[in-house]
């Protein structure tokens, strides 16, 4: 099974090294892409290195001309695992509130789901150092979208999250439109639409280590904006 991470970066230079060790010692055989939108802490600089040396062969650089947005960068990525075959396309934070440790369970999950969900709203699921203004944001995010889209996904709003190429294919990732918490809804409603299997599985979701949390009220507002959106749109997602 050939496996692809993609982890998208804006100002992560103190983490992107540790990150990625961790990831190969937790999935020797992975590759990761990285898709840094020319951060102005030069994290492209620092993974550029490792590819040349450490990873060589396994760690490749997409840099962006500027800070397009973590859907685009996503579909970037989703993009670039597609043509290369990749047999399953995951997607994960770069700043450690997705342990690498869960990576072995994902992929193990993956040989017979269509999507892995990392949740933390499912039974052993949970978050560490979060304020109360956050854990509404997302718990309320989630139980909002499970309502209006009639969805039984606990965790919609999390992005550590492991597809088969099968599923990217057939929901067309260049339709999906959405940034930051919508855009991982967005992709979980329609992979649920067109009959895909989906299992969560529970994970820590520790708050970043180093560096600022880019989470806002904007993203927030979005996400719900555009769950109205997709509840409207629902037959135009099931593909043919």
């Amino acid at each position: 099974m050939k496996k692809l991470i993609i982890v998208a970066t804006y100002n992560e230079r103190d983490n992107i090294g540790p990150l990625l060790a961790e990831i190969y010692v937790n999935a020797p055989d992975v590759h990761v892409l990285v898709i840094d939108d020319s951060s102005p802490d030069k994290t492209y600089e620092i993974v550029q290195e490792l590819s040349d040396t450490i990873y060589k062969d396994k760690l490749f650089l997409l840099k962006r001309a500027g800070k397009l947005g973590l859907g685009t960068a996503y579909v970037a990525g989703f993009n670039w695992g597609i043509e290369r075959k990749y047999d399953v396309i995951m997607e994960m934070d770069a700043d450690f509130s997705h342990n690498p440790k869960y990576l072995p369970q994902f992929f193990e999950e993956i040989k017979t789901n269509d999507l892995v969900i990392g949740s933390r709203y499912v039974p052993g699921g949970g978050v560490v150092n979060w304020g109360l203004g956050r854990k509404i944001m997302s718990q309320g995010g989630s139980i909002y979208s499970r309502f209006i889209l009639g969805l039984k996904t606990r965790d919609l709003t999390g992005g550590f999250k492991c597809y088969r190429r099968e599923v990217l294919e057939k929901i067309n990732v260049n339709e999906l439109k959405s940034n930051g918490y919508s855009f991982q809804i967005e992709g979980t409603y329609k992979t649920f639409l067109n009959g895909f299997k989906i299992k969560e599985i529970p994970i820590i979701f520790e708050d970043r280590r180093v560096g600022q949390s880019k989470m806002s009220g904007g993203i927030f507002l979005e996400a719900l904006l555009m769950v109205l959106k997709l509840s409207l749109h629902k037959k135009e997602f099931i593909k043919k």
